[in-house]
């Protein structure tokens, strides 16, 4: 075998890395350990620095930062940078929609549903596949080149992976720091005997101005894209599509974007998706609703100051100050001990607060909030109320400060801090905190959505003992008179309940997993790991390897799920469901997804079809033992092409890929034979 050349081990080290970006930052599915990633990288560095005529500006390794810059040069936006119109009530967005509908004449509309993440705006402007620009938003018309810093962010790709890359393609997203980042960060301004900074915004908007682009590195900053400004040589139908399209050109785009069709679609995904911003790893201050249709959009326009088909749904900010009469620790569904702020009650934005959570110890370190301070307290319509700052000039002296437990204050089971991470967690999974939120979270309507059986009875039940675990829901049939004797619980309720509870035995797997509390485990990554294996039994029997392998699912939540279904307690608590009768999915034998035509094949659905949705063709791919992929690659077998199918139709006649009609899919669903 020939040894290679210098260039050619350079171009191999480059790609291999571009590969490992995307991965990491894009597909969330890593392959390697950070340590064999900076092998890798400190190889290439060799190379570049034994051979000088063989660097190139877009090298991964230009992502260390070059020297620092003089200063900032304005630019003029090719397209200007709008801002957006809020609206922050249900009502509004409401008549928002009868008003679109009446100007494009259509009785239903079709509405892609982001968060609003609380970032810097950034354009990034790619030329022959380049990155050649890096652009701030500033007034709209004109921002700040800061080309420097936005080639060390985290998961922005230096060239698009694409052979025939657009000629001119800049997209729009934000520039943001992740909260476990932005904590660390912190911790270490404080060691250095810096002033903090006081969010992740202002950190990550300090960061792009700085003239040092490897100070600018050490903040890890991310990029997620959100839009489109200026472009040639490329062109989509519907935003999804172009989200689709940037993802396989390697861009990292806004995680969690849902679609719903009409307002009241619209209603159920707004509430479901601020029930969720919690559990982001990152901050938002609203969701952002936009036309899916991009000839709609057209149709539509824009004023002088902000695009006619967008609104941003937001929740109000309100402060006020009040004091801090204690300091408790909660304990979660997934064993996190989360101090929480008790407050004397102060009216903010028409509703009473009382607590607000510090998150974890880290943050309350870093606020130095002691119980009788007085504080600032933010209230952001529905979100959790949360400290801003601690009035340190209103201190007198009496105040105490609050020690972190050593054991959980539930059950006195040790604790542990998270490798790597900043939370920590009770070791018993039998506590009875961790019980009692379980059981709350899985008869919620993001799980498995039994109405009646709420906190406050979950609570009563937990007391008279009539439950002890997931199970015990479904046994509460068996104990309707011991039920009766509880109080403020009529007859008719407890019926109602009992119904309700039954009724959920044949909620979709996906639910299910929801549901049982594993780690890293919501509603997207239950749905992903439900459509690749079909039933509980058959994830329960997988390894990190196969689960590490399904799309958008990565290490961390292939390891999350193991251990789970590896434990004592999740192997009887797959038996006890079982038995009791719960919908655990259907099993995909191997010999059925041997035998479907397309099995080993990958299918790829875009463009309007006449005859189906796109989520039922893909559904029809899967049962009969192909990959319903959402972009297309060189490994694409088939691309299923309705009308205005845009930009992957493009890529599939470059790459070779077989282009089918909606009636050549259906004909070859018919005859159960793959066209070849």
């Amino acid at each position: 075998m020939s040894r290679q050349s210098p260039r050619e081990e350079i171009e191999a080290l480059r790609l291999e890395i571009e590969r490992h970006d995307r991965l990491y930052y894009v597909e969330a599915a890593p392959e390697i350990t950070d340590r064999d990633y900076d092998r890798l990288l400190q190889r290439l560095q060799q190379l570049e620095a034994d051979h000088p005529d063989l660097q190139s500006p877009d090298s991964p390794t230009q992502r260390v930062g070059g020297a620092p810059i003089e200063g900032f040069t304005s630019v003029t936006h090719r397209v200007p940078m709008l801002s957006i119109d809020n609206v922050f009530e249900e009502s509004a967005v409401e008549s928002w929609d009868a008003g679109l509908r009446k100007t494009l004449d259509k009785d239903t509309i079709e509405y892609t549903i982001e968060f609003k993440i609380d970032g810097v705006a950034l354009a990034l402007i790619y030329e022959q596949g380049r990155l050649v620009r890096g652009v701030t938003r500033g007034n709209g018309a004109v921002g700040d080149d800061v080309t420097s810093n936005a080639r060390v962010i985290g998961g922005v790709p230096l060239r698009l992976n694409d052979a025939n890359p657009p000629e001119v393609l800049e997209v729009r997203g934000e520039a943001l720091i992740l909260n476990e980042d932005f904590a660390q960060f912190q911790t270490d301004q404080v060691q250095r005997g810096e002033e903090p900074f006081k969010n992740p915004r202002n950190a990550a908007a300090g960061a792009l101005k700085l003239l040092d682009p490897r100070l600018a590195s050490e903040r890890k900053m991310r990029f997620l894209a959100h839009g489109a400004g200026y472009f040639e040589g490329v062109t989509w139908t519907t935003y999804t599509d172009f989200l689709d399209s940037i993802r396989s050109f390697g861009l990292p785009v806004t995680p969690g974007v849902r679609t719903a069709k009409g307002s009241k679609e619209l209603r159920t995904v707004i509430a479901e998706m601020i029930a969720g911003v919690p559990e982001l790893p990152f901050e938002v201050d609203g969701l952002v609703i936009k036309l899916n249709q991009l000839e709609d959009r057209e149709s539509l326009g824009s004023t002088s100051r902000s695009p006619r088909w967008v609104r941003a749904f937001k929740w109000e900010r309100y402060e006020a100050e009040t004091l801090v009469e204690n300091i408790s620790v909660q304990v979660g569904k997934t064993g996190t001990l989360t101090p929480v702020a008790e407050l004397k009650p102060v009216e903010i934005a028409g509703t009473t607060v009382s607590r607000a959570s510090l998150h974890n110890r880290d943050e309350l370190d870093r606020l130095g909030v002691r119980i009788g301070d007085t504080v600032l307290v933010e209230k952001a319509g529905k979100i959790i109320p949360h400290i801003l700052r601690v009035n340190e000039l209103a201190r007198t002296g009496s105040e105490i400060s609050f020690v972190f437990p050593e054991r959980c204050p539930e059950c006195g089971a040790e604790v542990a801090q998270d490798s790597g991470g900043v939370y920590i967690r009770c070791q018993n999974r039998l506590c009875p905190a961790q019980l009692r939120e379980t059981l709350i979270f899985f008869a919620s309507r993001p799980a498995m959505d039994i109405r009646g059986l709420g906190e406050k009875l979950i609570e009563q039940l937990l007391e008279e003992k009539l439950l002890d675990g997931i199970p015990s829901i479904y046994r509460l049939h068996s104990r309707r008179e011991e039920m009766l004797q509880l109080e403020r619980l009529g007859e008719k309720s407890i019926d109602r309940v009992l119904e309700e509870i039954d009724a959920s035995r044949q909620q979709p797997l996906w639910r299910l997993l929801t549901g049982l509390n594993i780690r890293h485990v919501g509603q997207n990554n239950a749905r992903l790991l439900a459509e690749a294996f079909g039933s509980l039994q058959v994830i329960a029997a997988q390894t990190a390897e196969s689960i590490s392998a399904v799309d958008a699912l990565g290490p961390v939540i292939a390891e999350s799920v193991i251990a789970f279904f590896q434990s004592d307690y999740g192997r009887e608590l797959v038996s006890q469901l079982e038995e009791l009768g719960l919908n655990t999915g259907e099993p995909i034998a191997e010999e059925e997804s041997a035998e479907g035509f397309l099995a080993g094949r990958t299918l790829v659905v875009t463009g309007t079809l006449a005859n189906r949705k796109r989520n039922e063709v893909e559904q029809l791919i899967r049962d009969h033992g192909g990959k319903a992929s959402g972009s297309v690659s060189k490994k694409t077998d088939y691309l299923v092409a309705g009308d205005n199918a845009g930009s992957k139709l493009n890529k599939a006649e470059q790459l070779g890929v077989r282009v089918l009609t909606e009636q050549e899919f259906e004909t070859m669903l018919e005859s159960r034979r793959a066209i070849e």
